[in-house]
């Protein structure tokens, strides 16, 4: 019979036993509920059995220090006690009941390592973030270059736009005078009721401003086609091709108060121009005479004329002294009564002749350049304004001789004749098809009719129509 210090002894080691199951429990029931949270819980469970088991082993030590010392049945029966247990119970083998001659290449001792890499969750990957802007400039260099461009865009656009206003608005204000007395309505938009007369904005660069109201002509477009100065890709375009403020002025004349005749003096640069895209002049004047001799004006001008007694009068000696004192401001002065404007391309080619009308077009340049200001170049072209105006007296009052007159009219007769040889094929297509779709027509609606009677006198009359279409011609000679 066991001694109550043996009863003791197993009594301890029962309550310590108890509690480390007991703790081992309740910790297992923590650590399953945050097992997807904690993936270390597995450690954390070993770690907390180790101080567990440290702690029972060190209350073991102490409880044994104060014990007697045992004898040697007893040391037998604590033996066995721990050994028992120590006694882990291994799993079985997972694959025992597996046949070995069912499976090719199965070896029963072989003993299968579980694939780390299915349990390695997402590969990460950072993003090569470059440094902050205050530290790595040179990353932000496209972003930066964009950037000021669209600043320096707009910073010229908004000047660019104020200044080609200041131009119109001061060229407006110098000539709205002299053109108040020389029109009864400046500044006409085509509305019945005209509350702010002036100067229309067509775009950033371009103004206009009509004028009617005047004997011997209907009216008066004046455009101030500026330089685009709003747009910076032309700013620096007009760097490598050099253009200029321009003022066109386009008289549309009365009928009777213009005869008939073309002449044109420019500049070499814009007679050509107007030779290959103006369509009067490349038919009735496309010859470049030089103007020095005859009328003593600078080298870099060519006259274009159909009729030379309309050029010599016209070009008098007021006009001749205004362009030899003004040269840089004249770019062009043409007359025309056969005026259509561009010439079309030949797949736009029309059927009929284009409407043609009776116009004076000066153009002259606003010399803005060689440091000149606004109000300078206004009244440096003012001479050039006032020539339109005597111009068309000079015109109303002028009729050609009637050799040359006769001359103007058989050039329009043949420009006539020549479109109508040149256009023929193609009206004689557009002529077939509108008989063949006439007899299209028609036929369908003797088929829709349930008369046979007209059907066959229509059919009849179409086999006696074809056959004398298949028979040849034959000259019918008188003897």
């Amino acid at each position: 019979m066991s001694s109550p210090v043996d009863r003791s002894h197993w009594l301890t080691i029962f309550a310590l036993t108890l509690l480390f199951v007991s703790y081992n429990i309740a910790n297992a029931g923590i650590n399953h509920l945050d097992i997807e949270d904690n993936e270390f819980a597995e450690f954390e469970d070993f770690d907390v059995e180790d101080v567990v088991g440290g702690v029972a082993s060190d209350q073991k030590n102490v409880l044994h220090d104060h014990e007697e010392p045992s004898t040697p049945e007893q040391d037998k029966e604590a033996a066995i006690a721990d050994e028992d247990e120590a006694t882990v119970e291994t799993e079985d083998n997972e694959f025992e009941h597996v046949d070995e001659d069912e499976y090719e290449g199965y070896e029963k001792d072989s003993t299968s390592k579980p694939d780390l890499k299915l349990n390695e969750g997402p590969k990460i990957t950072f993003a090569q973030l470059p440094a902050h802007l205050r530290s790595n400039w040179e990353s932000y260099y496209l972003e930066l270059m964009i950037l000021a461009g669209l600043v320096l865009y707009f910073f010229n656009f908004f000047l660019g736009r104020s200044k080609n206003q200041r131009i119109a608005e001061t060229w407006y204000s110098a000539f709205k005078g002299p053109l108040l007395e020389k029109f009864a309505l400046v500044g006409d938009d085509g509305k019945l009721e005209n509350s702010q007369p002036g100067l229309m904005k067509e775009s950033e660069n371009v103004y206009l401003l009509w004028c009617s109201g005047r004997t011997g002509c209907e009216a008066v477009l004046f455009e101030l086609r500026l330089l685009k100065r709003q747009d910076l890709v032309a700013m620096v375009m007009n760097l490598f091709r050099p253009q200029q403020d321009q003022v066109h002025v386009k008289v549309f004349m009365n009928d009777s108060d213009m005869d008939t005749f073309v002449m044109c003096l420019a500049a070499k640069k814009t007679a050509n121009r107007f030779v290959r895209e103006m369509a009067d002049i490349s038919v009735y004047c496309p010859e470049k005479k030089s103007a020095v001799d005859k009328f003593g004006l600078p080298a870099n001008f060519v006259l274009m004329s159909e009729i030379g007694e309309a050029s010599s009068t016209l070009l008098d000696v007021r006009v001749c002294s205004l362009i030899n004192n003004i040269p840089e401001v004249i770019e062009s002065i043409h007359f025309s009564d056969q005026y259509s404007g561009p010439k079309q391309t030949e797949d736009t080619a029309p059927s009929k002749m284009p409407e043609v009308k009776k116009m004076l077009i000066f153009n002259f340049n606003l010399p803005l350049k060689n440091g000149k200001s606004i109000v300078e170049a206004v009244e440096i072209i003012r001479p050039a304004i006032m020539l339109t105006f005597h111009c068309i007296d000079r015109v109303k009052r002028f009729r050609l001789s009637k050799e040359f007159k006769a001359k103007a009219e058989k050039n329009r007769q043949k420009v006539e004749e020549a479109f109508l040889k040149s256009t023929h094929a193609a009206r004689a297509e557009a002529a077939a098809a509108r008989r063949e779709e006439k007899r299209r027509l028609e036929k369908e609606k003797i088929l829709q009719d349930d008369d046979p009677e007209k059907q066959r006198k229509w059919e009849e009359k179409e086999n006696k129509r074809l056959a004398k279409k298949r028979m040849p011609k034959m000259k019918a000679i008188k003897v």
